[in-house]
């Protein structure tokens, strides 16, 4: 509990941190001695170049079909990585001994498996059914600057982002936001034990969250073109999701 607990503490603290400097890079100066004239002249031009206000370069964005979208909550929802996510929490959940009332041996595992793999179903339908509502892009997409913190702050951030309208600019995202939470209340007023209650499912909400947060960091990370199966979800790839290189 001690150790789920400072986790999902570092995750906020994260996100908090890599904001940070992406404001920064998006507000800095024209540089010192620089007429007010010439610094707004700079910072109106350092803005058309760039895609959204965390000043990230601008590529060309391609909305992502209906089909596409589809294919990505099928895979995000009921795929392999789920399976093996459910598998791993469950197995965490076991050594804890969380909840206490399903005991142990391989029948509680298999019951905390399906609760983890029911939670991520809820979560995953929630978020991409509040996005075709309010016409928002949840996929995740590479941040096209470098270095570590620069990639780190884009993928916490986008934890909560997404992209809108047919340019593809970055807003905040109440479906990100939302979805976890929707999937543990449901969880705790179903099949949970009676004692939980929306306490319970917002703290399990915050887990939830971070394991989205981690999941983004890894497609930000790991994934290694096309080829690889990692890229396949969010399908962050040229086949089905096209995510051109930035402009030169």
């Amino acid at each position: 509990m001690k150790i789920r607990t400072t986790l999902a503490a570092g995750l906020f603290a994260a996100l908090g941190l890599a904001a940070f400097p992406v404001r920064m890079c998006a507000q800095a100066p024209a540089g010192a001695g620089t007429s007010q004239q010439d610094s707004n002249a700079a910072r109106s031009q350092h803005l058309a170049a760039n895609n959204d206000p965390r000043g990230y370069k601008k590529t060309a964005y391609t909305r992502p079909s209906e089909s596409i979208k589809f294919k990505n909550y099928l895979f995000d929802g009921f795929g392999p990585y789920p399976i093996a996510g459910a598998a791993i929490v469950a197995g965490i959940n076991q050594a804890d001994n969380t909840p206490p009332e399903w005991g142990g041996g391989a029948e509680a595992f298999g019951k905390r498996v399906g609760s983890n793999y029911g939670i991520n179903i809820i979560t995953t339908t929630t978020r991409y059914g509040l996005s075709e509502v309010l016409h928002q892009d949840t996929l995740y997409y590479r941040c096209q600057c470098k270095g570590f913190f620069p990639r780190l702050g884009h993928a916490l951030v986008s934890t909560l982002a997404a992209r809108h309208g047919e340019e593809g600019h970055y807003t905040f995202s109440v479906p990100a936001l939302v979805a976890p939470y929707v999937g543990t209340m449901v969880a705790t007023h179903t099949w949970y034990p009676g004692r939980y209650n929306a306490s319970d499912a917002f703290r399990m909400g915050n887990y939830n969250l971070l394991a989205l947060a981690g999941g983004n960091v890894a497609l930000e990370f790991l994934y290694r073109g096309p080829h690889t199966f990692l890229s396949k979800i969010y399908l962050n790839n040229r086949h089905m999701a096209p995510d051109p290189e930035p402009d030169r």
